[in-house]
């Protein structure tokens, strides 16, 4: 089993040209995170606003502070952040009892025994398991995986494809979507730059999706909430020269690629990979921004 990481690099310049699309893991570098072509991989900083871009800003929390949910060393015991396990064709596959089944890729899944989860092996809450097998480029996500093993959903995800999960089904996320390619990555910043939108969460959201969201988790009706699958972006006169390097990455990506609403949780909480190569005084300086410098994204030029 090999935990995906990035070699600690020093950052290259902030002004050198990234090629579009999400950086490969560097323990599957045969593998795209999705294709260029993916609407994860799209950016969104010249596309027009949504005309109720305030409502919803304001319904998610306009004074509310961005937040890093990923970072070095352990909170409670665990990594902090959504780990990502890479694994080969060597790796014995498994069955998964699925209290989701009737949304769930059957699978099998191959699941190492010292496999990384979310908040760690003890750890409460989402318990998330990403698997990516640099062998076939597939992805495996599980939700709330246990061992023995038993989980709530899992969806498994062919790399090279841009294919979305059936109408109303769950992934191992609440908008039925890929967590990986939402992750701020260490070895993304190590690469200079974030190449692909962000997941973040919403305390309250609408009982609707939007593409490329499938799912939806809430009973609420109003359409001043944010469905799942709702992109956001960074004002884009927004100053980020006063912020750290890597608080700089993640700000820029924010502005060129965006967010997208994937999960209820913590208003404005962004997701991303644990790393020992994170700076977690720099990631801290993200709260200076508020909830109001974000816009909502009209992307129905992205719908294939």
């Amino acid at each position: 089993m090999r935990l995906a990481r990035a070699v600690l690099t020093a950052l290259v310049p902030l002004a050198l040209a990234a090629p579009a699309g999400g950086h490969p893991l560097p323990d599957a570098p045969a593998c795209p995170v999705f294709p260029d072509t993916n609407v994860w991989n799209k950016r969104v900083d010249n596309l027009p606003l949504r005309k109720d871009s305030r409502t919803i800003v304001n319904a998610i929390g306009a004074d509310l502070n961005l937040h890093a949910d990923f970072g070095s060393g352990l909170w409670d015991g665990g990594p902090i952040g959504i780990p990502v396990t890479v694994v080969d064709s060597t790796t014995p596959l498994s069955t998964v009892d699925f209290d989701y089944a009737d949304e769930s890729d059957p699978g099998p899944y191959p699941i190492p025994g010292d496999v990384a989860i979310e908040g760690g092996s003890s750890a409460d809450g989402d318990r998330h398991a990403l698997l990516v097998d640099s062998d076939s480029c597939t992805l495996y996500e599980l939700y709330h995986l246990y061992p023995s093993w038993s989980a709530g959903s899992g969806a498994i995800w062919d790399l090279t494809s841009n294919a979305l999960r059936p109408r109303g089904w769950t992934s191992a996320d609440a908008a039925g979507l890929p967590i990986l390619p939402g992750l701020a990555r260490y070895d993304d910043v190590a690469a200079g730059s974030i190449d692909h939108a962000l997941r973040f969460t919403v305390n309250r959201s609408r009982r609707a999706y939007v593409y490329p969201a499938r799912h939806f988790a809430s009973s609420r009706t109003s359409k001043s909430l944010p469905p799942m699958g709702l992109r956001l972006r960074l004002r884009r006169d927004y100053f980020i020269g006063s912020f750290p390097p890597q608080a700089q990455i993640v700000l820029r990506a924010l502005k060129r690629y965006g967010m997208i609403v994937a999960d209820n949780g913590s208003s404005w909480y962004v997701s991303g990979g644990p790393d020992p190569g994170w700076d977690n005084d720099d990631l801290h300086t993200l709260g200076k921004v508020k909830g109001s410098n974000f816009r909502v994204v009209d992307t129905a030029s992205l719908r294939p």
